[in-house]
């Protein structure tokens, strides 16, 4: 009977060891796992024979997965582009030969046909899903937003028409009742939510500050 001798080179051993694809989810992210999951109406015990709550869950994220708003409204003749208003130029109005309307631009707000009455969910608890358990912090939620691809002029005028807008993915900071208006912020090219040095924005951009 021999002791049992360690290896020299224990860690090139381990990496000679080819199990297979890890399940563990590599992507970084800063959004909360639960906001990734959608809302059901489905009893926690299910009954014999009927779908778990869990499957239904990963099925229905699944499905909404492959759903692109952009597409959806493409599909139905939807310029994204032109969904906001502009500013009226009496100099550039389109021409009948363009198969433009020159009379009515567009003019009217989206708000004025905003309808939250099939909202599976309230604005309060949307934002509620970037608290994770046992974390005092709440992180962005995953969101698309119609905003200006020029983040200077968009802000300085965001009915210039010069601008392009476009549905881009954001991280939801907070939500104002008086408002009933979102803070977003747009995510990086990782995907990420970060401030100008980097760091995670956690409980919507508020600092021990103010």
């Amino acid at each position: 009977v021999t002791t049992f001798k360690m290896p020299e080179e224990f860690g090139s051993v381990l990496d000679k060891q080819v199990i297979g694809p890890t399940t563990e989810n590599l992507i970084k992210l800063d959004f909360p796992v639960q906001s990734f999951k959608p809302k059901v109406q489905i009893a926690f015990q299910a009954l014999p024979g009927q779908c778990p709550r869990k499957i239904e869950v990963e099925r229905r994220r699944q499905l909404y997965l492959t759903f692109d708003i952009a597409q959806l409204l493409a599909s139905k003749g939807i310029d994204s582009d032109q969904l906001m208003p502009r500013h009226h130029d009496p100099d550039n109005m389109p021409t009948i030969e363009e198969k433009k309307d020159p009379v009515f631009p567009i003019y009217l707000p989206l708000k004025i046909f905003d309808n939250d009455g099939y909202d599976c969910r309230t604005p309060e608890e949307w934002i509620s899903l970037g608290m994770e358990p046992g974390s005092h912090d709440r992180k962005p939620v995953p969101g698309k937003a119609l905003l200006p691809t020029d983040d200077v002029l968009g802000h300085e005028d965001p009915k210039s028409q010069k601008l392009i807008y476009k549905w881009i993915d954001v991280g939801v900071l907070d939500y104002d009742k008086e408002t009933e208006l979102y803070l977003v912020h747009k995510t990086d090219k990782n995907g990420l939510v970060r401030d100008e040095e980097g760091r995670p924005i956690l409980n919507g951009g508020i600092t021990p500050q103010g």
